[in-house]
């Protein structure tokens, strides 16, 4: 891992979901590293096209982004499809509160921490996915994905949980009406190979599969048939290329539900993500 002995020149990128949701965390984050770096510029932009252009810009600066897992995953698909992702360290300040790809990237979860570790932590080389459209996938995938309320999961594609409770004051209440009820996703009848080997075929059908990014190049894949009395023991694999092949399957990637597709392949790039995180000890 490769430290940073001296002060960065920073570029602080603030998401505007981040700025709406804990102010006071942004503030702390600004003043300890305009504190330690050697120069630092912070820019707030108000939505993804600014936020693609100041990237686009960063020049020599090390971009820290200050936000949640969406911010994050969507500063490394920038990166990625401009083929920069490799030459460029990134840091992060999680704030928000959809932050389970950054706590298990390593990212520390107090703002005073994480600025702390973009100031003297050290760059790790990170294995990412990325799928025949492009996508980056940085913590794990699964398939079928994981049942979602309808109104927590209308709230995060919205990033705007301040509107939903201003319309909720606005609007005259109702009388309460009962939930509907979400049925747990159904097995699934999926094709799954793994280095070109069919790891589980369309006639056994499944409950869960999962892809995550491991470590020296290879993906961690467990498939979990369908269970009929005693419960079935899960299917392993490693591999480099992973395809999952089905009738019009969606799958769940970092913070967010993509397809459906029939067929998507994803391979692993080795070491393509650069992240600065606290040094051991």
């Amino acid at each position: 891992m490769a430290t940073f002995a001296t002060p960065d020149q920073l570029l602080v990128i603030i998401d505007p979901v981040a700025r709406r949701t804990d102010g006071e965390s942004v503030r702390i984050a600004k003043d300890v590293l305009s504190a330690g770096a050697a120069s630092t510029k912070v820019c707030l932009p108000e939505g993804p096209e600014e936020f693609a252009r100041v990237l686009a810009r960063r020049g020599s600066r090390r971009p820290v982004v200050v936000g949640d897992d969406r911010a994050l995953l969507r500063t490394v698909s920038l990166l990625h499809r401009q083929r920069e992702l490799a030459g460029c360290v990134l840091s992060m300040v999680p704030v928000g509160t959809v932050l389970g790809v950054a706590h298990t990237l390593g990212v520390p979860m107090s703002a005073v921490a994480a600025a702390r570790a973009v100031l003297d932590g050290a760059e790790r080389r990170l294995d990412v996915l990325v799928d025949d459209s492009d996508g980056v996938v940085l913590g794990a995938l699964r398939i079928p994905p994981l049942a979602v309320p309808a109104e927590a999961s209308a709230m995060e594609a919205s990033g705007r949980p301040w509107l939903q409770s201003l319309v909720r004051t606005l609007v005259p209440s109702r009388p309460p009406r009962p939930a509907p009820s979400t049925p747990p996703p159904g097995p699934a009848r999926l094709r799954v190979e793994v280095d070109g080997v069919t790891l589980v075929d369309l006639d056994q059908p499944v409950e869960t599969v999962s892809v995550t990014p491991g470590s020296s190049g290879a993906a961690e894949v467990v498939v979990r048939p369908l269970s009929v009395g005693a419960e079935a023991a899960p299917l392993e694999a490693r591999g480099r290329v992973v395809t999952v092949t089905g009738a019009d399957f969606r799958y769940r990637a970092d913070a967010g539900v993509a397809g459906p597709v029939r067929r998507r392949t994803w391979t692993v790039r080795e070491g393509a993500l650069g992240l600065v995180l606290p040094t051991a000890g």
